[in-house]
């Protein structure tokens, strides 16, 4: 299964999400990330959290969803409220399309405790979607049905 997760800016919660899917799943799901409007470079706690997470940050760089036509993903998950709310371009059309919301370690203002938690928290929630995912990507679901499935985790 391939997946492209979306979040306008492509900074923070698409990178975790590509980078932690990636390593979990260990080449059973290839993840990417853009974006549609990308901010250009990743968040610099994206990376340093992700570090401290033993999850490897390699090649992870902020883009723009025009640069995915031919990757063909089989599913794109949205993770942030404005994106979600965005018209995806139309080579999208055959991708299974659901909304994973996620909050924002990176807008969090408040110590580096608070910073650190939100993302600990961010860095968590999508791991444990990632783990439930795996089995439900084996399963080679119809469209349909995959779309069901994905909500439900989105729901959690």
């Amino acid at each position: 299964m391939k997946i492209l997760y979306i979040c306008t800016h492509n900074r923070c919660r698409s990178i975790l999400s590509e980078a932690i899917t990636n390593h979990v799943a260990g080449g059973r799901i290839v993840a990417k990330s853009a974006g549609s409007q990308p901010s250009g470079r990743v968040h610099p706690l994206s990376i340093q959290y992700l570090r401290e997470a033993n999850i490897p940050v390699e090649g992870l760089q902020s883009q723009s969803w025009d640069e995915f036509e031919a990757f063909k993903p089989d599913v794109v998950i949205t993770v942030c409220d404005s994106a979600a709310a965005e018209v995806c371009p139309v080579w999208f059309g055959h991708a299974v399309k659901v909304h994973w919301g996620l909050a924002d370690p990176s807008k969090i203002a408040g110590s580096e405790a608070d910073i650190a938690q939100g993302f600990h928290v961010c860095i968590a929630k999508i791991t444990e979607r990632v783990n439930q995912l795996i089995p439900i990507a084996e399963k080679n679901l119809a469209p349909a049905d995959l779309k069901c499935a994905l909500a439900k985790l989105g729901a959690q």
